[in-house]
């Protein structure tokens, strides 16, 4: 009998190897974060904040094919598909070391965005696969540890490439990582029933764990009804509104510490990792309230639900970043911020596993993806095109906001198994598509926006709109419509 045949452990050995691999695929996100905001990088890639806004502005707009990705690793399988992915995450990386224009470093980004959509993707479909649901939180909270630990590696690594080599150094390093992950993938990763080190009495803990209601049809997952419901919704919506907190931090926290607070590169290597250390404090302590309460007597989505909640309430504190004058206080807050954030955000993500069946949670969980990553775009852009003339503040106060009204739609939407779970609808696409095109209508229509226009609510078309935000505009607009296409396939479902 083999090590893990006696220890009935081989589901934690399984997510261990999910969390290097998101460790992986964060180090290879943010390696740029940090090189941007040095000076050899600036005199070889000279860009405005604008044109960093489209850099970053790209890699979220290829990440948006999450659902892409997703219905891949239900159809090839879990395996095959994350060898292909990170090798494609290993190659792009190296590429990044020969970039020598911003345009073609954002060519570069839009491709590792793509490949790189596999991560909670494959992470959740691992801990769907693998974990019995009283497990599947502690197991989300760890493979989810690896997004600030990669992130939390990126400043070290940068400023030793630099030290040692140059910054072209750093992106090989991470590559070169990426390949050796995906060899060790090959060697241990098998779906439970395929397994040949996992133990009979570990594979029935696992099965006997596993509620009926998420138990894999055999059906292909069917993109527009899953739409339709509102427990989709219910995880989307909130993650659209709170990972512009994760993008904050990854692509932009470099750059605000050095030119607002004044940070050298050596109290900027050490300053970033902060706020990530806080951040897989987090990714546990999520997990861990969930588990308390359900040992009070609450139910699993409920607990979820006020864990998310307690999350948003600690996120305010991101309220106060721009108000404090010590450097240092900035930093606490914004590493109280990244705690709150990991807490409710492993909280959120790990609830597709409890609410859709196992063949459903790859695609599920790419669409969810897809919709956060399109609140990142947003708020990446707006950043890029206000924050010359606004500065950083207005966002952090956004920041502290926006997860409280997330919890309030979790609380809304959000249906317990076992509950009426409503009629398929496209409601909500239709008003959140309604929101993008008239917000941003608005937005520049009304004299807000840092552009001309000929006057108040004006035509959308006469005012000098960027060419991403158009792009907003129009999935907006495309957004509303796959609403109504959704309502006339619910309606004529029902009617026949």
């Amino acid at each position: 009998m083999g090590f893990w045949q006696r220890t009935r452990a081989l589901r934690w050995w399984i997510i261990a190897i999910v969390m290097l691999g998101t460790i992986i695929n964060y180090l290879v996100r943010q390696t740029l974060g940090v090189v941007v905001a040095t000076e050899s990088f600036q005199a070889d890639v000279p860009m405005t904040k604008e044109q960093y806004s489209w850099v970053t502005g790209v890699f979220q707009a290829f990440i948006m094919l999450q659902p892409v990705v997703g219905y891949i690793l239900d159809r090839i399988g879990l395996r095959t598909g994350m060898a292909i992915f990170a090798t494609a995450w290993a190659l792009l990386t190296f590429a990044h070391g020969w970039v020598m224009s911003w345009q073609g470093l954002a060519a570069l980004r839009g491709a590792l965005g793509f490949a790189e959509g596999t991560s909670h993707t494959a992470g959740l479909k691992v801990v769907s696969e693998w974990f019995p649901a009283k497990e599947r939180g502690l197991a989300g909270g760890i493979y989810n540890l690896g997004a600030s630990a990669g992130i939390a590696m990126a400043g070290p690594i940068v400023a030793m490439a630099i030290v040692w080599w140059n910054w072209r150094a750093a992106f090989y390093v991470a590559g070169g990582l990426a390949l050796l992950w995906v060899v060790l993938w090959l060697l241990y990763y098998r779906a439970p029933e395929d397994h040949p080190r996992i133990s009979a009495e570990e594979r029935a803990l696992i099965e006997s764990g596993q509620e009926a209601h998420v138990q894999a049809t055999g059906e292909k997952p069917r993109v527009l009804s899953l739409l339709g419901r509102r427990n989709f919704w219910g995880i989307a919506l909130p993650r659209f509104l709170a990972d512009p907190t994760w993008a904050t931090l990854t692509f932009w926290l470099p750059l605000y510490l050095s030119e607002v607070r004044g940070f050298n590169l050596s109290e900027l290597a050490i300053a970033v990792v902060l706020p990530f250390v806080a951040a897989d404090i987090g990714c546990l302590f999520g997990p861990f309230l969930v588990l308390q309460l359900e040992r009070r007597g609450i139910a699993l989505i409920d607990a979820r639900r006020w864990t998310f909640t307690i999350g948003a309430l600690m996120m305010t504190s991101m309220l106060f970043v721009g108000g404090v004058t010590s450097p240092y206080a900035a930093v606490a807050l914004l590493s109280i911020g990244a705690f709150a954030h990991q807490t409710l955000s492993v909280t959120c993500i790990t609830m597709a596993s409890d609410l859709f069946p196992k063949n459903e949670v790859g695609t599920v969980a790419g669409m969810a993806g897809a919709t956060a990553n399109l609140g990142v775009l947003i708020f990446t852009l707006l950043i890029g095109a206000l924050v010359v003339r606004i500065g950083y503040d207005p966002f952090f106060i956004a920041l502290g906001v926006l997860d409280l009204i997330a919890a309030a739609l979790l609380w809304t939407l959000v249906r317990k198994p076992g509950q009426d779970q409503g009629r398929e609808s496209g409601w909500i696409p239709i008003v959140l598509g309604a929101i993008l095109s008239g917000g941003l209508t608005l937005f520049y229509a009304s004299g807000i926006a840092p552009v001309p226009c000929d006057g108040l609510f004006t035509s959308f078309s006469a005012c000098e709109v960027p060419i991403a935000m158009r792009g907003i505009w129009g999935f907006g607009l495309a957004l509303a419509l796959l609403g109504l296409v959704i309502e006339v396939r619910a309606r004529r479902t029902r009617a026949a």
